[in-house]
């Protein structure tokens, strides 16, 4: 059976849309004050089409508990880290493997309150190797995703 040609040239053109490699951005959400929140984005594409999808969003609270480890990939990712100030508007663009550590830690990190709790799944995300990275950020997006992090919490910490 073939495939009508406006089919695979409608479908041709919506994977040009998307071509190119995936990576993560940084966009800046300015709070009260000086302080800000972020929302990190998966991208996929060139600067001329991009498709993006918002992977996880924190509060100025949440950001200030992870100012390091933001800072860190920022700076992996070949910025100044002067560059995450409360009054940026372009989005801050992160390499693959970076993107997907920090938004692991992110989104492992983002229902903690408790200061130590929040160092230790710091650490232990560190401490992974890109693979182990990959493979929890697969399980933490997603349809069990809530699974998928309540298991990566249990993990990397004590509860």
């Amino acid at each position: 059976m073939t495939t009508p040609q406006y089919v695979t040239t409608a479908l041709s053109r919506r994977l040009a849309a998307v071509t190119g490699v995936r990576g993560f951005r940084l966009i800046v959400q300015p709070s009260r004050g000086e302080t800000y929140g972020l929302t990190i984005e998966e991208t996929y594409g060139e600067a001329g089409s991009v498709l993006a999808t918002a992977v996880v969003t924190l509060t100025p609270q949440q950001t200030g508990r992870v100012i390091d480890a933001l800072f860190a990939a920022i700076r992996r990712s070949g910025h100044q880290p002067s560059v995450l100030t409360f009054t940026r508007k372009a989005p801050i663009r992160l390499t693959e493997s970076d993107g997907v550590r920090l938004a692991l830690l992110l989104m492992a990190t983002q229902p903690i309150a408790k200061q130590a709790r929040v160092r230790a799944l710091v650490a232990g995300i560190n401490a992974m190797s890109t693979e182990e990275t990959y493979y929890w950020y697969s399980k933490c997006i997603g349809i069990d995703a809530n699974r998928g992090r309540k298991a990566l919490r249990t993990l990397l910490s004590d509860g």
